[in-house]
């Protein structure tokens, strides 16, 4: 059992939230310890009503630790998962640096939770991006088989950060103040603005936020053959990504067996009604963990397409809700056996 967890990246916006949720969702634990940088430590956080002290993450932090989750920058990530799983600790890390390790699962526990099991000591999960749109995937590809995704994502400011909601922030006031304002985050004013480019240039055009999207969507569903079209974008969102997707599949799904397939699906929470204006929004959805979808529609250009919008709470579902599942399936799976 894993009597003794941490969590690393314990003072940012994603492990505020793996603090919250691990007590909301009462997950059991003998001991926990709170880490972060040299910067943090020394200071405290709050979990269950009690003050406990961040310690410096070190290699020598995890010498008694049984379970890690992890939030932090990617770079951060490459260095202590190894000195984690060099202790016999087990790691669900949230950063980008190791998703396409192929030694590496990477796992959305409504898809793949098998893959999960046959971890070498870490655990990687989704960018947030991804995981709200496989999740959409899922049933349609089981389904149907989807051949080809299309997918064009408003992402939220919250993506990028406390220095991300800032901007939006300080930069909408002093654009309606007719002032200046020096951006901390972004290359382009978000105020007001959206922003085609998340990431840099990567492949053919394409940023690396988007080739996340392809090569994670594919791994995911360990499906080469899934062909996905990304376009993200930046909006002035504060919290809560949208995304656009249509998928063609081999099969033809009719919209009424999408909408039912999508209500039977965990985690997915069915808006849909044009006529009286009932749709998903990133208002309605933030601080939730389901993913919504609505505006469920045949795809006119093709035979066998579904055209729907789907909108997720970037934080939670697309971070620390899955990180926090996954962590569950393997606590669930260590007590069966």
């Amino acid at each position: 059992m894993f009597e003794t967890i941490a969590i690393v990246g314990a003072t940012g916006a994603v492990g505020t939230l793996i603090r919250q949720m691990l007590a909301e969702r009462d997950f059991p634990y003998q001991r926990i310890k709170f880490l972060a940088s040299a910067r943090s430590a020394g200071t405290t956080v709050e979990f269950k009503g009690e003050k406990h002290p961040v310690e410096e993450l070190l290699p020598d932090a995890f010498n008694d630790i049984d379970l890690a989750i992890g939030s932090t920058p990617d770079e951060v990530a490459a260095e202590f998962c190894p000195w984690a799983v060099e202790r016999n600790c087990v790691v669900v890390d949230e950063s980008g640096y190791w998703r396409m390790d192929p030694k590496v699962p990477l796992v959305v526990p409504e898809i793949n939770p098998e893959a999960a099991l046959a971890h070498q000591g870490i655990i990687s999960s989704p960018n947030c991006s991804t995981t709200q749109m496989v999740l959409a995937m899922k049933p349609l590809h089981d389904a149907g088989k989807i051949r080809r995704v299309i997918v064009s994502t408003y992402q939220a400011t919250s993506g990028a950060g406390v220095a991300g909601q800032r901007d939006l922030e300080r930069g909408s006031r002093a654009f309606l103040d007719a002032e200046d304002y020096e951006y901390e985050t972004f290359a382009h004013p978000i105020a007001f603005n959206l922003i085609p480019q998340i990431g840099s240039h990567k492949h053919e055009g394409y940023t690396s936020e988007e080739m996340k999207m392809v090569y994670e969507t594919q791994k995911i569903f360990g499906d080469d053959s899934i062909k996905v079209c990304p376009t993200c974008v930046r909006v002035p969102v504060s919290n809560c990504h949208s995304e656009s997707i249509l998928v063609e599949t081999e099969k033809k799904i009719t919209v009424d067996q999408a909408r039912e397939l999508f209500a039977a699906t965990p985690g997915i929470k069915v808006v849909d009604d044009l006529p009286s204006g009932s749709y998903p929004m990133p208002k309605d959805c933030a601080g939730d963990d389901a993913t919504f979808i609505g505006r469920i529609r045949e795809d006119l250009s093709c035979d066998n397409g579904l055209a729907f919008w789907c909108v997720s709470d970037n934080l939670r579902k697309g971070a620390a809700t899955n990180a926090v599942q996954i962590a569950e399936l393997m606590v669930k799976n260590a007590a069966a056996v």
